[in-house]
């Protein structure tokens, strides 16, 4: 089968396309035969080692899949032939530009029917690090208001769409170019974070969802008690210490399988309630290309690679 992997850090152009042997199946684990695969700034980070979560090459970066299952191991909970999405074994090497992945099949969930492969594939890792950040770790709810930082982003226009299917009322952080994106997504209200400060014009927010490491700042619009929910400074025992000493809870987000929220964020999508956006689609011979495409940081939504 074909797969990308790289064999030093580096550029975009470490990356390259060879041929290697189809992974094999332990039990509980499903092959699945992959028709896009999302990238994500995390991989970026780490091909160029900025990130070295995998430790030192070679290997395959990658995570987020949508495909079909062709074999199963014994004691797998899906069928031959199921369209199945995920981002298995994060935040080990998972190896997803590949043709072919073998993942746990409790890291997978059915994919959402109302939509194709390509949308599907921008999914997990995004959508679930926002439902993690919401959902399991605020409880945002039905009246709450909330902050979304880089709310045209990845990550950031599918926290916008779960806040507000949720019942939330949303306050979106984005440049004034992509205004009308993300007012588009359900966002109550936009502010251009390059011409206002937030913090002078923003105040009683339930819950800030920080994409950016902008959480001290953020604390001061947020109510007394209310949640701190950030995903670049989750290991940061400096700004914890400070938000609890201010009487608001610090949550933490380090994405993590999990069938269950990727089931939840597959009804909210065939409920017509949350939509991925597509930037760019590009073969699995022009990884290179789509590394280039996110590590410029102005696309909006996400970039996808197509392996048929």
């Amino acid at each position: 089968m074909r797969a990308v992997i790289q064999k030093t850090f580096g550029g975009p152009e470490v990356l390259e396309v060879v041929e290697v042997e189809k992974p094999a199946l332990l039990s509980g684990e499903v092959l699945v035969r992959v028709h896009a695969s999302a990238i994500n700034p995390v991989d970026v980070a780490v091909r160029s080692g900025a990130f070295p979560l995998l430790g030192q090459p070679p290997f395959g970066v990658g995570w987020d899949i949508s495909g079909v299952v062709e074999a199963t191991g014994p004691g797998a909970r899906y069928e031959i032939g199921e369209e199945v999405y995920g981002m298995p074994f994060f935040p080990r090497a998972a190896n997803a530009y590949a043709e072919y992945i073998a993942a746990p099949s409790r890291q997978l969930a059915r994919k959402p029917k109302s939509i194709n492969h390509v949308e599907a594939a921008a999914l997990p890792l995004a959508a679930l690090t926002a439902w993690q950040g919401l959902v399991d770790k605020a409880g945002v709810q039905e009246g709450d208001r909330v902050l979304i930082h880089r709310a045209a982003g990845g990550v950031g226009h599918l926290a916008v769409q779960i806040a507000k299917a949720r019942g939330a009322y949303v306050i979106a952080l984005a440049s004034a170019g992509k205004h009308d994106f993300v007012k588009s997504l359900g966002a109550d209200e936009v502010i251009d974070y390059r011409t206002t400060d937030f913090t002078q014009v923003v105040k009683d927010v339930d819950i800030v969802f920080d994409s950016v490491a902008d959480g001290a700042r953020s604390l001061s619009v947020l109510k007394p008690g209310a949640t701190l929910v950030t995903i670049l400074e989750h290991v940061n025992p400096e700004l914890e210490a400070t938000v609890k000493a201010s009487g608001r809870r610090f949550a933490g987000v380090s994405v993590e399988p999990d069938y269950a929220g990727l089931e939840a964020i597959a009804e909210l999508v065939d409920a017509g309630k949350l939509r991925p956006v597509i930037a760019a689609t590009l073969p699995l011979e022009e990884a290179g290309k789509a590394h280039e495409l996110v590590a410029a940081g102005d696309t909006v939504g996400k970039v996808v690679l197509t392996v048929d």
